[in-house]
């Protein structure tokens, strides 16, 4: 089989743009502590000495924003202003208003409960768009391998320093995993990148060396590795300054390294600082858990979903399943099954996953699917002996 290769990002809590989201997600965990019914769209833009959050919330409740960003700020590790940035001293600006009553009119009562189509109580989308899900064979977490592997590094970057193991590395970092495949199979990693901000008086040999030792040979396991895998850190030779001070943070700025590596297609939509009446978050969420279930119940070894909305009104005005040639079935009776055993209303999805809870500052930094460190609802996989036992009655004819 022809080989091709493929490569996924990856990004450690303390890059700027992932020092954006982990704010405003820190904002929206602390409403979501005191008030479950809050409105939250809120981003946040990083830089030198500066945070400015802006956005539209509506709650019943007081946060202190100016202390989350600060608290923030100092758990990634920016504590000392030798580093470029400093949860004490930087500045802290904040532009909120509430929800646009235009908005709130259709997220509170969907379309189709003022034309009498559905129960009163239902949610309309907080938005138009289309949502992507996707799930692959390739892990054991159903996730791409290349993005696998580029959050494992970064994860592995940030628990050297902070361990002490490698004390002389800063807050900032960037992986990146090339992996060949032969037909749609992962052989081996072909090569990895890992930029690693650090203290200025450190060798670039021996940060070289121990990245490779404590970092990659880690984190990437050794059946990916051969002879002629490469090897790149920090291949501009030097990293010392980094975080805001070396590029401004945006919220939103890496939603590819937040869901699939770019394996998978996506809508555009964002995740961090939004409540989940937000169907770029939540019906991202519950594709994921759909997807993943499709491929656990062997329905196809890769499975991608899409959804569209229109705002305010519950129900997806679209519905598509592409499992690539790796289906059982055929693509439409898969899709025929998903929409039968998934509910992709934003209330149902809301309910089923427990999205009201404190949960969203815990994913705002190494990815938001296929964290087996994290116990997430739309993680399982709880629903893949049903769609298998479906499945076969759809491949027996009955």
């Amino acid at each position: 089989m022809a080989s091709r290769f493929f490569t996924s990002e990856s990004v450690t809590e303390g890059h700027p743009d992932k020092v954006a989201d982990q704010i405003v997600d820190a904002i929206l965990d602390s409403i979501y502590e005191q008030d479950a019914y809050g409105r939250v769209a809120c981003e946040a833009m990083v830089s030198t000495g500066l945070v400015f959050v802006a956005g539209q919330i509506t709650t019943e409740c007081y946060v202190d924003i100016t202390h989350i960003t600060r608290e923030t700020v100092r758990q990634i590790g920016y504590t000392r202003a030798k580093f470029g940035f400093d949860c004490d001293t930087c500045a802290v600006i904040t532009a909120i208003d509430e929800q646009s009553p235009d908005i709130a009119l259709g997220v509170d009562t969907a379309l189709e409960v003022k034309t009498g189509e559905i129960a009163y109580g239902e949610l309309g989308a907080g938005d138009q768009g289309m949502m992507y899900g996707y799930a692959t064979d390739e892990c054991l977490n159903l996730m791409p391998l290349p993005i696998d592997l580029a959050h494992g590094l970064a994860r592995r970057l940030a628990e050297v320093r902070k361990s002490g193991i490698l004390p002389y590395l800063r807050p900032d970092g960037k992986t990146q995993v090339t992996v060949e495949y032969e037909g749609d199979r992962p052989v081996r990693v072909d090569a990895v990148v890992v930029s690693a901000q650090h203290q200025p008086d450190i060798s670039m040999s021996q940060i070289r060396d121990e990245i490779i030792e404590n970092v990659i040979r880690h984190a990437v396991p050794g059946e990916y590795l051969d002879s002629k895998t490469r090897f790149f850190v920090n291949p501009t030779g030097r990293f010392v300054i980094g975080g805001p001070q070396g590029d401004t943070g945006l919220t939103g700025r890496k939603i590819i390294a937040d869901t699939y590596g770019g394996m998978a297609r996506h809508g555009g939509g964002s995740f961090s600082g939004k409540d989940p009446t937000k169907v770029d978050r939540s019906a991202a969420y519950y594709l994921r858990y759909a997807a993943k279930n499709v491929v656990a119940a062997g329905l196809a070894r890769r499975c991608e979903l899409q959804v569209a909305y229109a705002i305010g009104v519950a129900r997806p005005i679209s519905l598509y399943v592409d499992t690539f040639g790796t289906g059982m079935i055929p693509d439409e009776a898969i899709c025929r099954l998903v929409d039968e055993h998934f509910d992709f209303k934003p209330a149902a999805i809301i309910k089923e996953l427990h999205l009201r809870h404190p949960i969203y500052r815990q994913v705002a930094a190494y990815g938001h699917f296929g964290r087996s460190d994290l116990d997430l609802s739309w993680e399982r996989t709880d629903r893949a002996a049903l769609l298998r036992k479906e499945a076969e009655k759809i491949g027996s004819g009955k």
